[in-house]
């Protein structure tokens, strides 16, 4: 987050207070009205003051939960959901951050967000690969943005991630653990946490020992390397902040009278203007559009996709669920292809609307249409009509042409005549992309269907399989 703590006199800001009970609130937890914070001391060269603040013996918040989904098969067609536990949220100051020059065998100190407010989430032990890991921190991750908490952009160390991993036996109890620190995507969280699990695992099993150590994540070599041990215990001499009193926060009904609401926090208040989380926003967009809970996950899991996506659906008279197809299989490649975010998009919500409006009228087909969305692409400053026009893409209107383009290419495929009579309709699919070549796309599959059927019952009648 970006409100903190000042280092020459420490003053609570109530901001970050704010986001840490919503943060709570949106995860099930317990707010407590009274938290204590305390003083960790530790040297290290990105901690200038030689401690850290932080809530070790009462922390904000206690006892949430996080539901995440994630597929189980490759093709998203299944999505099964879990659930973590939260064992609290605290209220930290941030250190420093150790950038190391592995070129120069030196190490810099960016002391740039020293003393900036940090709230850290702990989770429980519920996850047992990186795939559930990553699941997870990206649903905390779209409930931060949601609720404003934190932009949590991991990518500019907005949003950080601590993996604890440890390998056991069935019934057995958890094994040494290791932490892998500061994980800054969730590709390489994914990553991570496998890598270590089966590295924990092979060690074991060729008579090893797992060390009690903090590793980090090198995501060129895609393996966890050794920073520091843990076997010996560090004091690190807890003691209560003596700059900053117990936070006290209230309800509705604790609320003293004749407070002034600028001085406290008020947690009903707070829980009254939650906006809906991201399981309530998928939850709406299949119950109004009819789409797939999968599709639901594509559209939120891209900022700014799924307003796009509505907003395409307002402004065409296609159905939703075909909407959904052009956005994600069209629109979101494209976008991935060349690293671009919805808001980059040379292809606006207007001009998608527009195309699709063309394909609905059937004033064009729907190869013409991809033909269309790849100029648009180009960001030419053209509309969907003129492009049709200027590469006369519009469907065929005279149905006799059309009907001798298909008489002619049934005249020159008897094989495949031969073999539709025989009861294969699937090779009727090639005749209709026969004709769709001829026609330079321009012509309606649907139609080419129908004439190519009944003329090819006109053929069976004149020509009888023997």
């Amino acid at each position: 987050m970006s409100f903190g703590f000042c280092l020459a006199k420490h003053v609570l800001n109530r901001r970050c207070v704010e986001a840490a009970v919503m943060t709570g609130l949106a995860l099930k937890c317990s707010i407590n009205k009274k938290s204590l914070f305390d003083r960790k001391h530790y040297f290290y060269a990105d901690l200038p003051a030689g401690y850290q603040i932080t809530q070790q013996r009462v922390p904000i918040a206690v006892n949430g939960s996080l539901s995440y989904s994630l597929c189980i098969d490759s093709k998203m067609s299944q999505m099964v959901t879990k659930t973590v536990r939260i064992k609290q949220i605290q209220l930290e100051q941030d250190s420093g951050k150790s950038l190391h020059d592995d070129t120069r065998s030196q190490t810099l100190v960016d002391l740039n967000r020293a003393g900036v407010g940090l709230m850290e989430v702990v989770m429980e032990p519920d996850m047992c690969c990186g795939e559930e890991a990553a699941a997870a921190v990206r649903e905390l991750q779209l409930i931060l943005q949601t609720l404003g908490s934190s932009q949590a952009v991991m990518a500019e160390g907005q949003l950080r991630v601590d993996a604890n991993v440890s390998v056991h036996h069935p019934g057995e109890p958890y094994g040494v653990r290791t932490e892998v620190k500061n994980i800054n995507s969730i590709r390489f969280l994914a990553k991570a946490v496998d890598y270590e699990i089966q590295r924990q695992i092979e060690e074991l099993e060729n008579g090893g020992t797992i060390l009690n150590e903090t590793r980090a994540f090198d995501s060129k070599l895609g393996c966890t390397v050794p920073m520091r041990d843990k076997e010996g215990k560090q004091d690190y001499r807890f003691m209560p902040e003596p700059n900053l009193p117990p936070l006290i926060l209230y309800d509705a009904k604790s609320l003293p009278a004749n407070m002034n609401q600028q001085q406290v926090i008020n947690i009903d208040w707070i829980h009254e203007r939650l906006p809906d989380l991201p399981s309530v926003k998928r939850e709406k967009l299949v119950e109004q559009y009819g789409i797939l809970p999968e599709h639901s996950f594509a559209l939120l899991n891209e900022d700014g996709l799924a307003e796009f996506y509505e907003n395409v659906v307002k402004q065409t008279r296609m159905k939703p669920k075909r909407v959904i197809g052009w956005v994600l299989n069209n629109l979101l490649s494209y976008l991935k292809q060349h690293s671009l975010t919805v808001k980059e998009s040379p292809v606006s919500s207007f001009l998608l609307a527009d195309l699709l409006n063309l394909l609905e009228k059937k004033e064009i087909s729907s190869t013409a249409a991809k033909q269309v969305l790849a100029e648009l692409w180009k960001g030419e400053g053209k509309t969907p009509l003129e492009i049709v026009k200027e590469q006369k893409l519009q469907l065929l209107q005279d149905q006799k042409e059309l009907e001798q383009i298909c008489q002619a290419v049934i005249d020159r495929q008897e094989n495949e005549v031969m073999a539709i009579k025989a009861g294969n309709l699937k090779v009727l699919n090639k005749l209709i992309g026969l004709v769709q070549r001829e026609t330079q796309g321009r012509s309606n599959p649907v139609l080419v269907k129908q004439l190519l059927e009944k003329k090819l019952e006109v053929a069976t009648r004149e020509k009888p399989h023997k």
